[in-house]
């Protein structure tokens, strides 16, 4: 309940554009979602120092996948997330097996 309470009270002051570095000091990872609530379809978020990486979410959209037969077709949902590494930290290949963990997760 006082990480909810405290997620609230963030995400009030981010509306109001008055969340300040020392809100968000300590963390090592950011999640940014422009997708939901604006739907912003794919972007490239910036990392905030001292953090090693962000993982930007964008907005699900729904597909038309071709099926078996010439007049078959399903809709599926696809979303694009971009991950940016401080590959000081964070080395590009361990960053795309992440991603790539992340997205097994995010479709299963």
């Amino acid at each position: 309940s006082s990480i909810s309470s405290e997620v609230k009270q963030l995400a009030q002051k981010a509306k109001e554009n008055s969340l300040k570095p020392e809100d968000y000091e300590g963390g090592t990872f950011t999640v940014s979602n422009l997708g939901g609530p604006f739907g912003i379809k794919q972007f490239c978020a910036i990392i905030n120092p001292p953090q090693s990486g962000i993982l930007a979410v964008g907005s699900a959209e729904k597909r038309v996948i071709p099926s078996s037969g010439p007049e078959q077709f399903q809709f599926a949902s696809f979303m694009s997330v971009t991950l940016s590494c401080d590959h000081r930290v964070i080395d590009g290949a361990i960053g795309a097996e992440w991603l790539k963990a992340f997205k097994g997760y995010i479709e299963n």
